[in-house]
């Protein structure tokens, strides 16, 4: 197995260019919309766009009971519509996007365990269908689609130990082929697919965060050992952009620490160099956060919400200056919260759903101004 080289500094010290040829946006560019609010209160919906509108998959209802919710949002009319219930109610599911299909796979169901249930709807159709199955139950899977083939890395087992499987699926076919395994077990880890390779970052095991940090390259079909993400945490967020890999808040938590501390550490990984750039603490968030929602807006990265030292739920967001190499305060969240599902869609970060005092329905946007 190979293991990539190491970089601890950058040629101009801690600066982390994200796209030179970008004008980046100023913190007056960026403006909170609030939109049409959810049509059922929940938590743990997984977002997908397909074809310039989102879809809210599943979720757990306000006594943490998974839902067969299925709902799309409209950008235009600003609106929710219910569209065919999920054959199989269930909650913090891995979805992918194949054309006009939308895959759901494994989660937790209505009996909180978990599934190896798949399930696909046709957007055209407006009906589901049942696919070939995992082949062992498990949530917190991560997944990647490339040439409509569709790979789902880890989980977690009804057992409660981390899987190490990698599985292929063959739409065509409808079959699932096993692939070499994952050097690290995990579940709820974070799949990037840049070219041909599946970049799979963090995740946990049992309640603990892990590091590791692999690589798939789906023409080989093997694995690559990188370096590892310099600081462990979880409920942490990673964030791509052209040239690096941000990752960023999130609890240092585990059997090494007497209590579980929240973060402001930034760590940066070089796609080009092949290594974590070293950081300087001025390059870290102004807020201590995790659970929070993060993406890329057009050169800048940005963060908002979550949870931090305070008790009560974040409303602050902030957004990477690449030049200045410094976080900015950016207009708060209309209504604070932590475990928003989100997704970046037309220069603006959308939160949708999570909790404020209880499960919230509030549908808000992080735009740019002329989005």
């Amino acid at each position: 197995m190979a293991v990539a080289g190491q970089l601890w500094s950058c040629s101009a010290p801690g600066k982390v260019s994200t796209n030179p040829t970008m004008e980046l946006p100023s913190t007056k560019d960026f403006q909170w919309k609030s939109l049409a609010p959810l049509p059922s209160r929940r938590v743990y919906s997984t977002l997908v766009e397909a074809g310039g509108q989102v879809f809210a998959v599943g979720g757990c209802d306000d006594n943490g009971v998974a839902v067969d919710s299925f709902e799309v949002y409209s950008p235009e009319a600003d609106q929710w519509a219910a569209l065919p219930a999920m054959p199989t109610a269930r909650a913090g599911v891995a979805v992918t996007v194949l054309g006009k299909r939308i895959m759901v796979i494994g989660g937790v169901g209505a009996n909180q365990l978990p599934l190896k249930v798949v399930e696909m709807y046709n957007t055209d159709e407006g009906r589901w269908r049942k696919r070939s199955s995992l082949r062992e139950a498990a949530m917190g899977i991560s997944v990647a689609a490339k040439d409509y083939r569709v790979y789902a890395a880890g989980g977690m087992g009804s057992d409660l130990r981390p899987h190490n499987f990698l599985q292929h699926y063959d739409v065509l076919k409808d079959i699932w082929v096993s692939l070499a395994a994952m050097p690290t077990p995990r579940y709820a880890a974070t799949s990037i697919l840049r070219g041909s390779k599946i970049y799979v970052l963090g995740g946990r095991q049992s309640k603990y965060a892990v590091n590791a940090f692999e690589v798939f390259d789906t023409d080989t079909r093997s694995w690559t050992r990188f370096p590892n993400i310099p600081t462990k945490r979880a409920f942490s967020s990673f964030v791509p952009t052209e040239e690096k890999l941000f990752s960023l808040g999130g609890l240092r938590q585990g059997r090494l620490y007497r209590q579980p501390k929240f973060m402001r550490t930034v760590d940066v990984f070089d796609l080009e160099q092949g290594g974590w750039m070293k950081m300087e603490r001025s390059c870290y968030l102004k807020k201590r956060r995790a659970d929070f929602v993060a993406g890329y807006l057009r050169g800048r990265v940005v963060v908002a919400g979550g949870l931090g030292n305070q008790p009560s739920v974040l409303e602050s967001a902030e957004a990477f200056h690449p030049e200045k190499n410094k976080w900015e305060s950016l207009p708060p969240m209309p209504t604070p919260r932590c475990a928003c599902s989100s997704i970046v869609l037309r220069d603006c970060l959308l939160a949708v759903g999570g909790v404020s005092q209880g499960l919230s329905t509030a549908v808000e946007a992080l735009c740019l101004s002329d989005s």
